[in-house]
């Protein structure tokens, strides 16, 4: 991939595209948590309602975020703001290894209010915790307004 075509993308487009993700997860589980534990599920305060919902709700969207980033290299609101997570150094295809480190990432991100995420909107290649700790970036086709990409071997112009 030829950093000279792509920018980082910044913290409100990458906003987006969360909340994009939420909603097609929302619209994928709500139905699936309906059917196998009827309309209780959502009234019980409990955090975990059995194996099911492990599965549903704690299973299948990592194993969706991971495969997702790992072959198409996007979910779908990355899709949809035109962003792909690569690797930080070459700028390729992450190995299944870093996708793992990075949805786990999320969680150190999350922990101290936020701050792991909220540091795209700070950070030069406008990474997030979970991106340093993986050794990933996000980018895109350049048209906005954040750095310029520079891979190793590679100099901005």
């Amino acid at each position: 991939m030829d950093s000279n075509d792509l920018e980082y993308v910044g913290f409100w487009p990458r906003v987006g595209a969360a909340l994009i993700d939420s909603l097609v997860l929302l619209v994928l589980l709500i139905p699936a948590l309906y059917l196998v534990y009827g309309g209780d599920y959502f009234l019980d305060e409990g955090l975990i309602k059995g194996p099911a919902d492990v599965l549903i709700s704690w299973v299948l969207p990592a194993v969706a975020y991971i495969w997702l980033w790992h072959k198409l290299r996007a979910t779908p609101g990355k899709m949809l703001v035109g962003a792909e997570v690569v690797d930080a150094t070459t700028g390729e295809t992450i190995s299944l290894k870093q996708a793992v480190i990075r949805y786990l990432g999320y969680f150190l991100s999350t922990a101290p209010l936020c701050l792991g995420l909220i540091w795209v909107a700070f950070d030069t290649r406008k990474q997030g915790w979970h991106d340093k700790i993986a050794g990933t970036v996000v980018v895109r086709r350049k048209g906005g307004r954040t750095a310029q990409v520079a891979f190793k071997g590679q100099q901005p112009e």
